[in-house]
């Protein structure tokens, strides 16, 4: 029996599913996080996540840790074509390594065209138009980008919080931020986060308190959210505007941010102001699944 393996490796978690040559998924499997970025070269954070993650697929299916994988894609967040650290000891003839809007976009549209949102803890668009061109806008990284994403979101809210801390003004977005980070004073999270004794999955875990306090209207809190949903949804129209398309084309959601329904709709309603012809769609499975269709159907070179 032939085995394919997806892997979705992403700044808080790593995912690997294990199909059959049908495609059936028989395995799933969950690992730590596989961000290589910042990582010495002899660093196996990266490695031993992916290890981990096929290895626990393996297991639920009942098979054997040292099964030849006939083909392997892993789509890994902010992957650039060059992965920092040791590289990862996979039983598989043929792996390859792509960005995680890719198989995000396998996901929702399989072969077919369409522009993907990937907002997790960081945020990109990728689209494919008719003709196969491609773009990416966005993932520039939490430097320099990620609007719209679960850090963004947590970032702004406490920079909004922080800056009425300064003008002595009370604050749900602060007395929110003190509770979920266990700390009575903001200046002392700041430092901890410069420190990297906060690390960026976890400040952008606040963006669980954010989204339910914008749903209930408060006013910062619901000025960041439709600020992160105009951001996305920009993200989208730039990459329709860099392709070649006959009609509008389909944008589908996908990303741990948009388990908030209400953030959901902020988007698509953002979405429907800038591409207003454009359908929203729906990715039938996750990312993973879509590095299992690639695995199955791609040539690797």
């Amino acid at each position: 029996m032939k085995l394919f393996a997806g892997i979705d490796g992403g700044q808080t978690s790593t995912i690997a599913l294990v199909a059959d040559e049908r495609g059936t998924i028989v395995g799933r499997g969950i690992a730590g996080p596989c961000d290589h970025i910042g990582q010495s070269p002899d660093s196996r954070r990266f490695a031993q996540a992916l290890e981990d993650a096929v290895g626990d697929a393996l297991r639920d299916a009942s098979l054997p840790q040292d099964s030849s994988l006939t083909a392997v894609v892993a789509g890994i967040s902010g992957y650039e074509g060059e992965l920092t650290g040791v590289a990862p000891r996979l039983r598989s003839k043929r792996v390859r390594y792509v960005h995680d809007a890719v198989i995000a976009h396998a996901a929702a549209f399989a072969q077919r065209a369409g522009i993907v949102i990937v907002a997790g803890t960081g945020s990109v668009a990728y689209g494919r138009d008719p003709s196969g061109a491609e773009a990416t806008v966005g993932g520039w990284g939490f430097l320099f980008g990620d609007e719209g994403s679960a850090f963004s979101i947590a970032r702004s809210a406490l920079s909004a919080a922080m800056r009425a801390q300064d003008a002595g003004e009370r604050s749900t977005l602060a007395e929110a931020a003190r509770r979920f980070f266990g700390t009575a004073d903001l200046r002392a999270l700041a430092r901890e986060f410069y420190l990297e004794k906060i690390d960026r999955p976890m400040l952008a875990g606040f963006a669980t308190c954010v989204l339910p306090l914008a749903e209930a209207g408060e006013a910062q809190a619901a000025a960041v959210v439709r600020s992160a949903a105009a951001s996305l949804a920009g993200l989208a129209a730039a990459c329709a505007a860099r392709l070649e398309w006959s009609d509008a084309p389909g944008v589908a959601l996908v990303g741990g941010t948009f388990a908030s329904v209400h953030f959901r709709a902020e988007v698509a309603s953002a979405i429907a102001a800038v591409l207003p012809q454009s359908p929203l769609a729906h990715a039938a499975v996750e990312p993973a699944e879509g590095a299992v269709f690639l695995a199955r159907t791609e040539k690797f070179t």
